[in-house]
């Protein structure tokens, strides 16, 4: 045994070095994990770098929808019109895109006013399937709308596989579509009631920004207003809302989020501002009856806080940003993601209301700085069973996968350490701009697959997803 504990002989400079061990590899590390029948958050992780790399443009479907016989719907007439006068600003885009609950369906909204209900099943399948043919203009969507007024968010009502719910810039109403229906006219109609602060009423602000349903009640439905507050409607009792949760006057929201548990609801306004209302109030059946029972638990400036990081105050001049979008994380609840209107996207952590997480990409240089871009409309999604995040660039024809992992071995976060890149146990899933071939506005990821579909500048949809090979890659 003592001859196995003998240190060698020192080396000899006549003598060549012999090779450094190769490093250590966990070979059965996914052995491990089959045979325990639990995949834990560290193992998705290091496996994502392999996900990250597979995602592609496998599919390109252009809007050019007929409405009545020959007649071409608003959206490719102003896409035609945008093409012919660059000089003008554009009309045309897809504002919004969202899938159901079991992921059947994926509706998206245009800058337009168009309403369009796509099978997912039929639009994958002409790509993977059999043949590989594209589906023909009239039978590659199950509804198509073609509305007067502009359309900017959309929401699909989970306890209801049929009804969507799409707000308007032109408009102070609630606009919900039944699928079943196949009618221009909306089933229902929701608008504002008289307010407890006239001083909300302004007709340059009355617009409604963002949807947000309350998961364990259909009936209730919120909605962000530019006009600083947030209304709730409660659809048994009356189309009127009932119930304003305010913010200082001079806000203006963009969009809206419920928690996971539906107790809190946040907003963030054009002001770089997140707000936070407890819906419990001091008494759970009273919440809803008076404002004064809804307590605003909290204000914070996303500015402020990116001015708290060390290393970024070093490297830039912070200053405050209009908030386009906020989501929460569907793999961990108190994961908050923003995105700026300058193109940053980060994470706050709704616990300590703090930046983890936080991703600058480059800046536009002036040759890419066209119409499309000044718009500064992206919204973003997360990827399900994965702290993936997907945001259109703004500087290129192309969607950034972020690594937003909640913990310091992600390359987002504010605490990540460069030198343990290295180190196989701390590689973290590198941030990757997949190329695309038009600009993104929205994104929206597939409930239950990594497939991703995103609307452009252009009102097409781009389908992304893992190729055949890259398939067979992850699976070896």
């Amino acid at each position: 045994m003592d001859k196995f504990l003998v240190a060698p002989p020192p080396h000899s400079g006549e003598d060549p070095a012999p090779p450094p061990p190769p490093p250590r590899r966990h070979r059965w590390r996914r052995i491990a994990v089959e045979l325990d029948g639990r995949i834990d958050a560290r193992f998705r992780h290091r496996e994502s770098r392999l996900l990250l790399d597979s995602f592609a443009e496998v599919g390109a479907f252009d809007h050019k929808y007929y409405m009545h016989g020959e007649e071409r719907c608003r959206t490719y007439v102003d896409r035609m019109i945008s093409a012919s006068t660059m000089n003008l600003p554009p009309r045309e885009g897809v504002s919004a895109i969202e899938f159901d609950k079991k992921g059947i369906y994926f509706a998206s909204v245009t800058f337009s006013g168009c309403l369009t209900v796509h099978d997912f099943e039929t639009l994958y399948c002409s790509i993977y399937g059999r043949s590989c043919s594209m589906p023909d203009d009239s039978s590659n969507y199950v509804l198509h709308i073609s509305n007067k007024i502009s359309l900017n968010a959309i929401q699909w009502n989970p306890g209801n596989q049929d009804e969507i719910a799409c707000t308007s810039t032109q408009s102070d109403k609630v606009f919900l579509f039944d699928i079943g229906y196949v009618s221009s006219a909306p089933t229902e109609i929701l608008q504002k009631g008289k307010s407890k602060f006239p001083a909300l009423y302004s007709e340059s602000r009355k617009s409604l920004t963002d949807i947000a349903f309350n998961s364990d009640d259909k009936s209730r439905i919120f909605a962000s207003g530019l006009d600083g507050a947030v209304y709730m409607w409660d659809r048994r009792s009356s189309k009127t809302h009932c119930l304003e949760l305010m913010a200082p006057q001079e806000s203006q929201f963009n969009t809206v989020k419920l928690s996971v548990d539906n107790r809190t609801v946040f907003a963030a306004t054009k002001n770089g501002t997140i707000h936070v209302w407890d819906l419990r109030g001091g008494r759970a059946s009273a919440a809803f009856q008076s404002h004064n029972e809804v307590q605003q638990l909290s204000s914070v400036k996303v500015s402020t806080l990116l001015g708290k990081i060390a290393s970024l105050k070093e490297q830039s001049n912070i200053v405050s940003s209009p908030i386009l979008s906020i989501d929460f994380n569907p793999s961990c609840s108190y994961q908050l993601a923003f995105h700026l209107d300058d193109g940053w996207s980060g994470v706050l952590n709704v616990n300590n209301l703090s930046v983890t997480h936080l991703h600058c990409p480059p800046p536009a240089w002036l040759e890419s700085m066209d119409l499309v871009s000044q718009k500064q409309l992206r919204k973003p999604t997360w990827l399900p069973t994965s702290s993936i995040y997907a945001v259109g660039s703004s500087s290129y024809d192309g969607i950034y996968l972020l690594d937003f992992h909640p913990d310091t071995s992600s390359a987002c976060h504010v605490d990540y350490k460069e030198e343990k890149r290295g180190l196989e146990e701390n590689q973290a899933a590198e941030n990757k701009l997949v190329p695309l071939s038009q600009r993104v506005l929205s994104c929206a990821a597939h409930p239950l697959s990594h497939t991703i579909i995103a609307g452009t500048q252009f009102s097409s949809l781009l389908m992304l997803s893992q190729k055949h090979e890259a398939i067979r890659n992850l699976e070896s």
